[in-house]
Protein backbone atom coordinates (compact mmCIF):
# COMPACT_ATOMS: atom_id res chain seq x y z
CA UNK A 1 0.00 0.00 0.00
CA UNK A 2 1.50 3.59 -0.84
CA UNK A 3 2.12 5.54 2.40
CA UNK A 4 -0.24 8.43 2.28
CA UNK A 5 2.21 10.98 3.07
CA UNK A 6 4.86 9.99 0.06
CA UNK A 7 1.53 10.02 -2.50
CA UNK A 8 0.49 13.58 -1.26
CA UNK A 9 4.05 15.10 -1.58
CA UNK A 10 4.24 17.98 -2.82
CA UNK A 11 8.12 17.47 -3.64
CA UNK A 12 8.86 14.22 -6.01
CA UNK A 13 11.93 13.58 -3.37
CA UNK A 14 9.42 13.49 -0.90
CA UNK A 15 7.04 11.54 -2.58
CA UNK A 16 7.21 9.87 -5.69
CA UNK A 17 11.21 9.64 -5.06
CA UNK A 18 11.46 9.08 -1.71
CA UNK A 19 12.38 5.56 -1.29
CA UNK A 20 15.81 6.33 -3.39
CA UNK A 21 15.87 9.23 -1.34
CA UNK A 22 15.38 8.03 2.06
CA UNK A 23 18.98 8.12 3.04
CA UNK A 24 19.19 11.48 3.13
CA UNK A 25 16.41 12.53 5.22
CA UNK A 26 18.67 12.13 8.34
CA UNK A 27 20.67 14.65 7.40
CA UNK A 28 18.31 17.35 5.79
CA UNK A 29 15.24 16.71 6.70
CA UNK A 30 13.17 19.41 9.43
CA UNK A 31 14.03 16.32 11.70
CA UNK A 32 17.52 16.31 10.65
CA UNK A 33 17.92 20.09 10.83
CA UNK A 34 16.25 20.21 15.05
CA UNK A 35 18.64 17.51 15.25
CA UNK A 36 21.79 19.19 14.56
CA UNK A 37 20.53 21.73 16.37
CA UNK A 38 20.20 19.82 19.44
CA UNK A 39 23.66 18.21 18.96
CA UNK A 40 25.41 21.70 18.95
CA UNK A 41 23.58 23.08 22.61
CA UNK A 42 24.58 19.78 23.88
CA UNK A 43 27.78 19.94 22.98
CA UNK A 44 28.60 23.65 23.71
CA UNK A 45 26.83 23.02 27.35
CA UNK A 46 29.68 20.15 27.53
CA UNK A 47 32.52 22.35 26.21
CA UNK A 48 31.65 25.03 29.01
CA UNK A 49 31.67 22.62 32.01
CA UNK A 50 35.02 21.58 30.34
CA UNK A 51 36.46 24.39 30.09
CA UNK A 52 38.21 26.16 33.47
CA UNK A 53 38.15 29.96 32.33
CA UNK A 54 33.79 29.28 32.78
CA UNK A 55 34.13 29.38 36.67
CA UNK A 56 30.24 29.10 37.13
CA UNK A 57 29.57 25.91 35.25
CA UNK A 58 29.98 23.35 37.17
CA UNK A 59 32.21 20.08 35.94
CA UNK A 60 29.55 17.18 35.43
CA UNK A 61 30.19 13.57 36.48
CA UNK A 62 30.53 10.80 33.49
CA UNK A 63 27.01 9.85 33.94
CA UNK A 64 25.70 13.57 33.67
CA UNK A 65 27.88 13.37 30.10
CA UNK A 66 26.49 10.36 29.00
CA UNK A 67 23.01 11.64 29.78
CA UNK A 68 23.18 14.81 27.44
CA UNK A 69 24.90 13.14 24.66
CA UNK A 70 22.25 10.60 25.00
CA UNK A 71 19.48 13.21 24.40
CA UNK A 72 21.37 13.40 21.26
CA UNK A 73 21.79 9.71 20.18
CA UNK A 74 18.51 9.25 21.44
CA UNK A 75 16.80 11.88 19.31
CA UNK A 76 14.12 10.56 17.30
CA UNK A 77 10.92 12.35 15.02
CA UNK A 78 8.87 11.94 18.71
CA UNK A 79 11.18 14.20 19.92
CA UNK A 80 11.56 16.66 16.95
CA UNK A 81 7.91 16.90 16.83
CA UNK A 82 8.15 18.12 20.61
CA UNK A 83 10.41 20.79 19.82
CA UNK A 84 8.07 21.87 16.96
CA UNK A 85 5.11 21.97 19.82
CA UNK A 86 7.48 24.44 21.42
CA UNK A 87 8.07 26.64 18.37
CA UNK A 88 4.13 26.99 17.94
CA UNK A 89 4.46 28.86 21.14
CA UNK A 90 7.74 30.78 20.75
CA UNK A 91 7.68 31.44 17.08
CA UNK A 92 11.62 30.93 17.32
CA UNK A 93 12.51 27.39 15.70
CA UNK A 94 16.38 27.77 17.64
CA UNK A 95 14.36 28.86 21.09
CA UNK A 96 12.38 26.11 20.92
CA UNK A 97 15.40 23.74 21.15
CA UNK A 98 16.93 25.83 23.72
CA UNK A 99 13.64 25.05 26.06
CA UNK A 100 13.28 21.81 24.86
CA UNK A 101 16.54 20.78 26.55
CA UNK A 102 15.75 22.73 29.45
CA UNK A 103 12.64 20.48 30.06
CA UNK A 104 14.74 17.46 29.32
CA UNK A 105 17.23 18.53 31.90
CA UNK A 106 14.56 19.88 34.61
CA UNK A 107 14.11 17.16 37.46
CA UNK A 108 17.67 15.84 36.78
CA UNK A 109 20.82 16.21 38.44
CA UNK A 110 21.64 18.92 35.39
CA UNK A 111 19.07 21.43 36.43
CA UNK A 112 20.85 23.89 37.83
CA UNK A 113 23.01 24.51 34.74
CA UNK A 114 20.00 24.90 32.38
CA UNK A 115 20.85 28.46 32.18
CA UNK A 116 24.00 27.52 30.59
CA UNK A 117 22.21 26.02 27.26
CA UNK A 118 22.69 28.37 24.54
CA UNK A 119 24.81 30.98 26.79
CA UNK A 120 26.06 33.63 25.34
CA UNK A 121 24.62 32.34 21.73
CA UNK A 122 22.81 33.91 18.58
CA UNK A 123 20.17 31.76 17.23
CA UNK A 124 23.11 31.91 13.69
CA UNK A 125 25.67 30.75 16.11
CA UNK A 126 23.78 27.07 16.39
CA UNK A 127 22.05 27.43 12.55
CA UNK A 128 25.37 27.78 10.89
CA UNK A 129 27.07 24.96 12.67
CA UNK A 130 24.04 22.71 12.36
CA UNK A 131 24.22 22.99 8.31
CA UNK A 132 27.84 22.70 8.46
CA UNK A 133 26.87 19.67 10.02
CA UNK A 134 24.13 18.20 8.01
CA UNK A 135 25.85 18.79 4.80
CA UNK A 136 29.37 17.05 6.28
CA UNK A 137 27.20 14.21 6.57
CA UNK A 138 25.21 14.41 3.48
CA UNK A 139 27.87 15.20 1.15
CA UNK A 140 30.57 12.88 2.81
CA UNK A 141 28.89 9.80 3.97
CA UNK A 142 25.91 9.39 1.77
CA UNK A 143 26.82 11.60 -1.41
CA UNK A 144 30.50 11.16 -2.49
CA UNK A 145 30.08 7.05 -2.01
CA UNK A 146 27.47 6.46 -4.40
CA UNK A 147 29.10 9.47 -6.72
CA UNK A 148 32.52 7.63 -6.54
CA UNK A 149 30.49 4.09 -7.15
CA UNK A 150 29.47 5.79 -10.25
CA UNK A 151 32.83 6.75 -11.54
CA UNK A 152 34.45 3.03 -10.43
CA UNK A 153 31.22 1.57 -12.65
CA UNK A 154 31.86 3.15 -15.64
CA UNK A 155 35.69 2.83 -14.89
CA UNK A 156 34.78 -1.34 -14.93
CA UNK A 157 33.06 -0.39 -17.89
CA UNK A 158 35.90 1.30 -19.71
CA UNK A 159 38.23 -1.74 -18.63
CA UNK A 160 35.68 -4.35 -20.30
CA UNK A 161 35.46 -2.12 -23.25
CA UNK A 162 38.48 -1.04 -24.01
CA UNK A 163 39.75 -2.47 -26.92
CA UNK A 164 35.96 -2.36 -28.44
CA UNK A 165 36.45 -0.15 -31.92
CA UNK A 166 33.49 2.52 -32.24
CA UNK A 167 33.84 5.59 -34.85
CA UNK A 168 34.12 8.80 -33.28
CA UNK A 169 31.88 11.79 -34.42
CA UNK A 170 32.86 15.45 -33.92
CA UNK A 171 29.95 17.98 -34.96
CA UNK A 172 27.67 14.36 -35.31
CA UNK A 173 29.79 13.57 -38.41
CA UNK A 174 32.33 10.53 -38.58
CA UNK A 175 35.76 11.18 -37.16
CA UNK A 176 38.84 9.50 -36.37
CA UNK A 177 37.92 5.92 -34.63
CA UNK A 178 38.31 5.28 -30.57
CA UNK A 179 37.33 2.78 -28.41
CA UNK A 180 34.17 2.81 -26.35
CA UNK A 181 36.02 1.86 -23.36
CA UNK A 182 38.36 5.12 -23.73
CA UNK A 183 35.34 7.55 -24.36
CA UNK A 184 33.91 6.21 -20.96
CA UNK A 185 37.36 6.45 -19.25
CA UNK A 186 37.12 10.62 -20.42
CA UNK A 187 33.81 10.57 -17.89
CA UNK A 188 35.78 8.60 -15.17
CA UNK A 189 38.77 10.70 -15.00
CA UNK A 190 36.29 14.24 -14.91
CA UNK A 191 34.65 13.06 -12.35
CA UNK A 192 37.64 12.29 -10.18
CA UNK A 193 39.23 15.31 -9.92
CA UNK A 194 35.48 16.58 -9.38
CA UNK A 195 35.48 14.39 -6.80
CA UNK A 196 39.02 14.76 -5.06
CA UNK A 197 38.36 18.88 -5.14
CA UNK A 198 34.56 17.89 -3.08
CA UNK A 199 36.61 15.39 -0.93
CA UNK A 200 38.83 18.40 0.37
CA UNK A 201 36.06 21.00 0.86
CA UNK A 202 35.96 22.81 4.20
CA UNK A 203 33.08 22.68 6.23
CA UNK A 204 33.42 26.12 7.69
CA UNK A 205 31.52 27.39 10.62
CA UNK A 206 31.46 30.54 13.78
CA UNK A 207 30.76 30.94 17.47
CA UNK A 208 30.93 34.91 17.79
CA UNK A 209 27.26 35.88 18.96
CA UNK A 210 24.94 38.52 17.57
CA UNK A 211 27.22 40.63 14.95
CA UNK A 212 30.49 38.67 15.17
CA UNK A 213 32.56 40.75 18.22
CA UNK A 214 32.34 38.08 21.27
CA UNK A 215 29.80 40.91 23.11
CA UNK A 216 28.05 38.99 25.64
CA UNK A 217 30.90 36.70 25.74
CA UNK A 218 33.63 39.19 27.18
CA UNK A 219 30.78 41.23 29.25
CA UNK A 220 30.53 37.64 30.81
CA UNK A 221 34.25 36.65 31.32
CA UNK A 222 36.41 39.19 30.15
CA UNK A 223 39.20 37.32 31.17
CA UNK A 224 38.18 34.48 28.73
CA UNK A 225 40.09 33.39 25.42
CA UNK A 226 37.11 33.58 23.87
CA UNK A 227 38.34 33.60 20.18
CA UNK A 228 40.83 30.28 21.17
CA UNK A 229 37.69 28.70 23.07
CA UNK A 230 35.59 29.24 19.92
CA UNK A 231 38.32 28.30 17.54
CA UNK A 232 38.31 24.86 20.01
CA UNK A 233 34.50 24.27 19.82
CA UNK A 234 33.61 24.89 16.35
CA UNK A 235 36.80 22.54 15.43
CA UNK A 236 35.44 19.91 18.28
CA UNK A 237 32.66 19.55 16.08
CA UNK A 238 34.67 18.58 12.74
CA UNK A 239 34.51 21.93 11.26
CA UNK A 240 36.22 24.43 10.27
CA UNK A 241 36.69 28.00 12.12
CA UNK A 242 36.02 31.11 10.98
CA UNK A 243 37.25 33.41 12.51
CA UNK A 244 35.72 36.78 11.07
CA UNK A 245 32.09 37.06 10.21
CA UNK A 246 29.13 39.35 10.90
CA UNK A 247 26.52 37.73 12.84
CA UNK A 248 26.28 34.79 10.20
CA UNK A 249 29.10 32.85 8.37
CA UNK A 250 29.31 33.82 5.18
CA UNK A 251 28.05 30.73 3.45
CA UNK A 252 31.59 31.06 1.10
CA UNK A 253 32.29 27.28 1.38
CA UNK A 254 28.83 26.73 0.62
CA UNK A 255 28.93 28.31 -2.53
CA UNK A 256 32.23 26.31 -3.18
CA UNK A 257 30.48 22.83 -2.15
CA UNK A 258 27.19 23.79 -4.01
CA UNK A 259 29.85 24.95 -7.91
CA UNK A 260 31.84 21.79 -6.90
CA UNK A 261 28.47 19.61 -7.14
CA UNK A 262 27.39 21.64 -10.15
CA UNK A 263 30.44 20.40 -12.17
CA UNK A 264 29.86 17.21 -10.63
CA UNK A 265 26.91 17.32 -12.33
CA UNK A 266 27.36 18.76 -15.04
CA UNK A 267 29.76 16.13 -16.15
CA UNK A 268 26.93 13.72 -15.05
CA UNK A 269 24.51 15.02 -17.66
CA UNK A 270 27.12 15.21 -20.62
CA UNK A 271 27.84 11.24 -19.87
CA UNK A 272 23.56 11.20 -19.33
CA UNK A 273 23.30 12.55 -22.94
CA UNK A 274 26.37 10.75 -24.87
CA UNK A 275 25.10 7.48 -23.60
CA UNK A 276 21.49 8.34 -24.66
CA UNK A 277 22.79 8.58 -28.24
CA UNK A 278 24.99 5.64 -27.99
CA UNK A 279 21.88 3.67 -27.40
CA UNK A 280 20.17 5.76 -30.11
CA UNK A 281 22.79 4.69 -32.57
CA UNK A 282 22.58 1.31 -31.60
CA UNK A 283 26.38 0.90 -30.30
CA UNK A 284 24.49 0.02 -26.54
CA UNK A 285 21.46 -2.63 -26.59
CA UNK A 286 19.45 -2.28 -23.15
CA UNK A 287 18.30 -5.47 -21.48
CA UNK A 288 14.58 -6.03 -21.25
CA UNK A 289 12.73 -6.31 -17.80
CA UNK A 290 9.72 -8.57 -18.32
CA UNK A 291 6.37 -7.02 -17.17
CA UNK A 292 8.21 -3.31 -17.82
CA UNK A 293 6.39 -1.32 -20.41
CA UNK A 294 8.30 1.58 -22.77
CA UNK A 295 5.35 2.97 -24.36
CA UNK A 296 1.67 2.74 -23.79
CA UNK A 297 0.85 2.08 -26.97
CA UNK A 298 4.51 0.98 -28.96
CA UNK A 299 4.85 -2.27 -27.50
CA UNK A 300 8.18 -3.04 -28.88
CA UNK A 301 9.52 0.33 -27.04
CA UNK A 302 12.94 -0.11 -24.81
CA UNK A 303 13.53 3.62 -23.84
CA UNK A 304 16.53 5.10 -22.06
CA UNK A 305 14.19 5.86 -19.77
CA UNK A 306 17.11 5.79 -16.77
CA UNK A 307 19.61 8.37 -18.70
CA UNK A 308 16.52 10.63 -18.98
CA UNK A 309 15.15 10.67 -15.21
CA UNK A 310 19.12 11.24 -14.30
CA UNK A 311 19.25 14.34 -16.82
CA UNK A 312 16.40 15.56 -15.47
CA UNK A 313 17.22 15.94 -11.96
CA UNK A 314 20.67 17.23 -12.29
CA UNK A 315 19.04 19.77 -14.38
CA UNK A 316 16.67 20.48 -11.31
CA UNK A 317 19.78 20.13 -8.95
CA UNK A 318 22.29 22.64 -10.82
CA UNK A 319 19.59 25.31 -10.53
CA UNK A 320 19.22 25.05 -7.23
CA UNK A 321 22.68 24.98 -6.63
CA UNK A 322 23.06 27.69 -8.63
CA UNK A 323 20.96 30.10 -6.76
CA UNK A 324 22.30 28.91 -4.08
CA UNK A 325 25.57 29.34 -4.57
CA UNK A 326 24.49 33.37 -5.68
CA UNK A 327 22.38 34.01 -3.40
CA UNK A 328 23.80 32.46 0.24
CA UNK A 329 26.76 34.76 0.32
CA UNK A 330 25.10 37.90 -0.15
CA UNK A 331 23.51 39.56 3.51
CA UNK A 332 22.45 43.08 4.13
CA UNK A 333 25.01 44.81 6.62
CA UNK A 334 25.56 42.48 9.55
CA UNK A 335 22.18 40.23 8.89
CA UNK A 336 19.12 39.52 7.36
CA UNK A 337 16.74 36.52 6.81
CA UNK A 338 16.88 35.53 3.36
CA UNK A 339 19.78 32.85 3.34
CA UNK A 340 17.45 30.87 6.43
CA UNK A 341 14.79 30.23 3.30
CA UNK A 342 17.20 29.46 1.09
CA UNK A 343 19.47 27.10 3.19
CA UNK A 344 16.34 24.67 3.76
CA UNK A 345 16.35 24.06 0.25
CA UNK A 346 20.57 22.58 0.43
CA UNK A 347 19.05 19.14 0.72
CA UNK A 348 16.90 19.01 -2.01
CA UNK A 349 19.51 20.10 -4.29
CA UNK A 350 21.89 16.97 -3.00
CA UNK A 351 18.78 14.59 -3.23
CA UNK A 352 17.71 15.50 -6.91
CA UNK A 353 21.77 14.99 -7.85
CA UNK A 354 21.73 11.17 -5.60
CA UNK A 355 18.98 10.67 -7.35
CA UNK A 356 20.33 11.21 -11.00
CA UNK A 357 23.56 9.25 -9.82
CA UNK A 358 20.91 6.40 -9.02
CA UNK A 359 19.10 6.58 -11.80
CA UNK A 360 22.49 6.57 -13.76
CA UNK A 361 23.75 3.31 -12.29
CA UNK A 362 20.46 1.68 -12.92
CA UNK A 363 20.80 2.40 -16.53
CA UNK A 364 24.15 1.31 -16.70
CA UNK A 365 23.07 -1.80 -15.53
CA UNK A 366 21.14 -2.53 -18.19
CA UNK A 367 23.69 -1.90 -20.78
CA UNK A 368 24.31 -4.59 -23.06
CA UNK A 369 27.40 -3.38 -25.73
CA UNK A 370 26.60 -4.43 -29.75
CA UNK A 371 29.45 -5.35 -31.48
CA UNK A 372 28.02 -5.88 -35.11
CA UNK A 373 26.00 -1.92 -34.91
CA UNK A 374 29.86 -0.58 -33.85
CA UNK A 375 31.47 -2.42 -36.73
CA UNK A 376 29.02 -1.70 -39.54
CA UNK A 377 29.66 2.16 -38.75
CA UNK A 378 33.25 1.61 -38.83
CA UNK A 379 33.03 0.06 -42.14
CA UNK A 380 30.95 2.71 -43.91
CA UNK A 381 33.58 4.82 -42.62
CA UNK A 382 36.58 4.40 -45.22
CA UNK A 383 37.40 8.25 -45.08
CA UNK A 384 38.29 8.36 -42.00
CA UNK A 385 41.38 6.69 -43.38
CA UNK A 386 42.23 10.45 -44.98
CA UNK A 387 43.47 11.36 -42.02
CA UNK A 388 46.47 9.26 -42.03
CA UNK A 389 47.42 8.89 -45.54
CA UNK A 390 47.19 12.85 -45.93
CA UNK A 391 49.70 13.08 -42.63
CA UNK A 392 52.08 10.36 -44.34
CA UNK A 393 51.93 11.85 -47.44
CA UNK A 394 53.18 15.40 -46.18
CA UNK A 395 55.85 13.80 -43.49
CA UNK A 396 57.68 12.44 -47.09
CA UNK A 397 57.24 15.85 -48.85
CA UNK A 398 54.35 15.25 -51.01
CA UNK A 399 52.93 18.57 -52.23
CA UNK A 400 49.26 19.50 -51.68
CA UNK A 401 48.74 16.31 -49.56
CA UNK A 402 45.50 17.54 -47.58
CA UNK A 403 44.30 19.22 -50.38
CA UNK A 404 44.51 15.58 -52.44
CA UNK A 405 42.53 13.82 -49.72
CA UNK A 406 40.10 16.28 -49.59
CA UNK A 407 38.99 16.30 -53.44
CA UNK A 408 39.12 12.40 -53.19
CA UNK A 409 37.00 12.04 -49.36
CA UNK A 410 34.92 15.30 -48.47
CA UNK A 411 31.40 14.39 -48.78
CA UNK A 412 31.76 11.23 -50.53
CA UNK A 413 30.70 8.05 -50.28
CA UNK A 414 34.21 6.00 -49.76
CA UNK A 415 35.11 2.46 -50.21
CA UNK A 416 37.77 0.27 -48.79
CA UNK A 417 38.78 -0.46 -52.59
CA UNK A 418 38.54 3.38 -53.65
CA UNK A 419 41.05 3.98 -50.34
CA UNK A 420 43.48 1.34 -50.95
CA UNK A 421 43.63 1.64 -54.77
CA UNK A 422 44.64 5.55 -54.01
CA UNK A 423 47.32 4.64 -51.80
CA UNK A 424 48.75 2.13 -53.81
CA UNK A 425 49.46 5.06 -56.59
CA UNK A 426 51.22 7.14 -54.27
CA UNK A 427 55.21 7.31 -54.55
CA UNK A 428 56.00 6.46 -50.91
CA UNK A 429 58.30 4.54 -48.81
CA UNK A 430 57.29 0.62 -49.88
CA UNK A 431 56.85 0.43 -45.47
CA UNK A 432 54.52 3.40 -44.99
CA UNK A 433 52.65 1.92 -48.02
CA UNK A 434 52.45 -1.87 -46.24
CA UNK A 435 51.15 -0.09 -43.22
CA UNK A 436 48.55 2.87 -44.72
CA UNK A 437 47.38 -0.37 -46.57
CA UNK A 438 46.77 -2.44 -43.56
CA UNK A 439 45.09 0.01 -42.22
CA UNK A 440 41.15 -0.64 -41.44
CA UNK A 441 38.66 2.32 -39.74
CA UNK A 442 38.43 -0.91 -36.49
CA UNK A 443 42.26 -0.73 -36.65
CA UNK A 444 43.11 3.11 -36.91
CA UNK A 445 42.76 3.82 -33.14
CA UNK A 446 46.05 5.93 -32.20
CA UNK A 447 46.53 4.74 -28.24
CA UNK A 448 42.40 4.77 -27.48
CA UNK A 449 43.45 1.11 -25.95
CA UNK A 450 46.32 1.98 -23.68
CA UNK A 451 44.27 5.62 -22.30
CA UNK A 452 41.79 3.70 -20.39
CA UNK A 453 45.22 2.52 -17.89
CA UNK A 454 44.79 6.25 -16.04
CA UNK A 455 41.72 5.44 -14.48
CA UNK A 456 42.43 2.10 -13.74
CA UNK A 457 43.51 0.54 -10.23
CA UNK A 458 47.17 0.00 -9.93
Amino acid sequence: MTDLHAITAISPIDGRYYALTEDLAADFSEYGLIRARVRVEVEWLLFLAERPEIADVRAFTEMEQVFLRHLVAEFDPAQAERVKEIEATTRHDVKAVEYYLRERLAGTTLADAREFIHFCCTSEDINNLAYGLMLQGGIRDKWLPRAHQLADRVADVAGVLRDQPMLARTHGQPASPTTLGKEMAVFVHRWRRQLAQLERAEYLGKFSGTVGNYHTHSVAYPDAPWEDLARAFVERLGLTWNPLTTQIEAHDWIAELAHGLIRFNTITLDFDQDVWTYISLGYFKQKVVRHEVGSSTMPHKVNPINFENSEANLGVSNALLSHLATKLPVSRLQRDLTDSSALRNVGTAVAHSSLAIQSALRGIGLLEVSPDALRRDLEDAWEVLAEPIQTVMRRVGIEGAYEQLKELTRGAGITREAIQEFVRGLDIPAADKERLLALTPSTYLGLAPQLVKHVQSA
